[in-house]
């Protein structure tokens, strides 16, 4: 007869980015490990970015397989990158479940910059924006959001042998939904032990959610705020976001008040122009005055045409009128120009085209 074995018990496996600096000591100390490992670790999975424990070279082999058999590194890869007329680099980044997100990178004379996702698709349904048509399906954690930065940079050296200098949270989802994670992600981005960006080269962008704009002064976030404004009164508004039905514009203007008065940053106000929507100088007079809220700047944003919306870019010499009005009344203002348009890439345009793929 034979003797049924016991079965060796399944070890569930930790995601350790979630593991905090506390908890990873004390898994150290368990195992018969000197405190101190759990500092290298970290290092490694945040300063010099591991995807691997096999990585981790001053730590003995031992150890290597004692985190390999209790933990996990859940890392971003890339799907696949295009490569637009302009050099804007589009990625689409696999998630350890199979999801796929899109970032950007967007080269500028004097910058290069990351454009970044914080959620698996959107629930704001803005009716001009290609995510806005995808379901919500899940938040990235503060290390997803963290593996796209990195990804980008490698991108931004291998192509252009130049480092990355800005990152904007302007990707697939509303960063002010996945608030904690985002947070986290902004003080890992630029931590000594992390990335070490400056975080005055970071950009938070908002459709609106006015309590947690008070969040960010409160919490006293490191990062520029912007806010996708793109309609300069509630009913026009109200037509193409449906956020403003309960943030609405003098809600915002509380919110943005309560901000600059606690932070003194600047706030930066995003505005597409849409053909014969929000593109004459009535609508200019208009967003002169949401100017003299608080202290600003406004980007003129072309558009870029959708498969789902009937919403066209306004012409060339409306946008230069527009400009002009503000500008000439003192308002710092800018016109964007859109990049990545071949390879929807451009603003408004991230929509994920392929289905989940296997983890």
């Amino acid at each position: 007869m034979l003797l049924e074995l016991p079965l060796a018990p399944v070890v569930k496996k930790r995601d350790i980015r979630k593991t905090s600096p506390d908890e990873l000591k004390a898994f150290m100390v368990e195992h018969g490990e000197k405190p101190f490992r759990a500092k290298q670790v970290t290092e490694w999975l945040w300063k010099n970015t591991a995807a691997t424990f096999e990585e981790m070279n001053n730590i003995s082999v031992a150890t290597r397989e004692l985190l390999d058999q209790h933990f996990v590194i859940n890392g971003v890869t890339v799907q696949n990158k295009q490569l637009s007329n302009d050099g804007t680099i589009k990625s689409a980044f696999k998630l350890f479940d199979g999801n796929i997100v899109e970032g950007v990178l967007i080269p500028h004379d004097t910058r290069m910059t990351a454009c970044i996702s914080s959620q698996v698709g959107c629930s704001l349904t803005c009716k001009f924006c290609a995510t806005g048509y995808m379901d919500r399906k899940r938040n990235l954690d503060a290390a997803e959001i963290y593996d796209q930065v990195v990804r980008i940079r490698e991108q931004c050296e291998a192509q252009y042998g130049t480092p990355l200098t800005n990152i904007v949270y302007m990707g697939m989802g509303e960063p002010l939904l996945n608030y904690a994670n985002v947070v986290e992600s902004v003080r890992r981005i630029t931590a000594p032990d992390g990335l070490n960006m400056a975080p005055r080269r970071i950009t938070i962008s908002t459709a609106g959610i006015a309590k947690m704009i008070k969040k960010l002064a409160d919490d006293d976030v490191k990062a520029n705020l912007a806010l996708s404004l793109h309609a300069p009164t509630d009913a026009k508004r109200n037509e193409i976001m449906p956020i403003n039905e309960a943030n609405s514009l003098a809600a915002l203007k509380e919110a943005l008040q309560y901000y600059h008065q606690k932070t003194g940053r600047k706030v930066t106000y995003e505005y597409i122009v849409f053909d014969g929507f929000n593109d004459g100088l009535d609508d200019a007079e208009h967003l002169l005055k949401i100017a003299k809220w608080l202290p600003c700047k406004v980007n003129l944003i072309e558009y870029n045409p959708i498969e789902n919306a009937s919403y066209q870019n306004a012409e060339a010499d409306k946008i230069t009128a527009f400009h002009k009005y503000l500008a000439d009344r003192g308002v710092q203002t800018n016109i964007r120009r859109s990049r990545g348009k071949d390879i929807d890439a451009a603003c408004g345009q991230l929509a994920v085209k392929e289905e989940k793929t296997g983890a």
